[in-house]
């Protein structure tokens, strides 16, 4: 038995799963990927770039942006201020590399990641956000949530693991419940990182075949596939009516990681007012990689 079978018989072949009017197909099972993905996928979903950021220049930034994320968690130390970010978008998005590059440098004691299972039978029974508020910041902490309340939003009601009233009572809730966050005085930040539906699936393909990434390979991710427009509805549905202007949606341009990353810290740390901030380190955001609310890209 491989890794593909020992993660829990993650599924069979996936053989004609329309994604378009001409009729193609994509079957993660087959070692090659189809030609028309591995071609399309960078510029999907209109990105705005036909190449990757250079692998040398995104290091080089990225290590001037972490040294402005350490002088930010001194500054938290010191002021006991408090910084929360949630990370959603679909599956393979890149939301856990994102929070790798944030944290990776970072003093542990402080900076937390928090990615949660499925609730308990216990956390079934409670107020919904209540396992969530657990894990807020003390003073002084960064708290990054892998996939957040948020999941209520989106994945929840696409595979059917909340009822249709559930789902409106979230989004009628969920902007008095964030404005309690930001009136409590924390630094809070949501980020949705998009992606197109062919890097999508050159991801998914990649998890599949290399055995070192198989483990982030799931049965739901392949479900997702077939639900591609269901996931789009409800996500344009919670952007409507969760994006506030006390606790706004950052749209982030995921297809190219490299470029997601270093906006998404930029972002942050230029919205924080901490010492020693030096803004030429930081350097500028890329407008064609982020954006604000539902209407940032259309």
């Amino acid at each position: 038995m491989d890794a593909y079978d020992r993660t829990g018989e993650i599924g069979s072949r996936i053989a004609h799963l329309t994604i378009d009017g001409k009729g193609r197909s994509f079957d993660i099972d087959d070692p090659h990927l189809p030609k028309w993905v591995s071609e399309n996928a960078l510029g999907s979903d209109n990105y705005p770039y036909d190449k990757k950021l250079d692998n040398d220049r995104y290091h080089e930034d990225l290590e001037k942006l972490q040294i402005e994320l350490v002088k930010a968690q001194i500054y938290l130390q010191k002021t006991g201020k408090r910084v929360m970010a949630l990370f959603e978008g679909r599956d393979a998005a890149g939301k856990g590399g994102s929070i790798f590059a944030i944290h990776a440098c970072l003093n542990p004691r402080s900076a937390r990641v928090v990615a949660l299972t499925k609730p308990t039978e216990t956390e079934a029974g409670q107020w919904y956000f209540q396992r969530y508020v657990t894990h807020f910041p003390t003073a002084g902490e960064l708290v990054l949530f892998d996939r957040s309340w948020y999941n209520r939003a989106v994945v929840e009601p696409v595979m059917g693991f909340c009822t249709p009233e559930q789902h409106r009572h979230f989004l009628k809730m969920t902007p008095s419940f964030e404005q309690l966050i930001v009136d409590e005085g924390i630094h809070f930040f949501k980020f949705w990182l998009n992606i197109g539906r062919e890097m999508q699936m050159k991801r998914f393909h990649d998890r599949r075949h290399d055995p070192l990434k198989i483990w982030k390979l799931s049965p739901m991710d392949i479900a997702a596939l077939s639900k591609w427009n269901d996931y789009s509805e409800k996500r344009d549905l919670m952007l409507d009516k969760t994006h506030t202007k006390a606790a706004p949606w950052t749209i982030v341009r995921a297809n190219d990681k490299r470029r997601a990353r270093l906006n998404i810290i930029r972002h942050i740390l230029t919205t924080l007012d901490y010492d020693g901030r030096d803004d030429r380190a930081i350097g500028k955001i890329d407008d064609d990689i982020l954006g604000f609310g539902p209407d940032a890209f259309s």
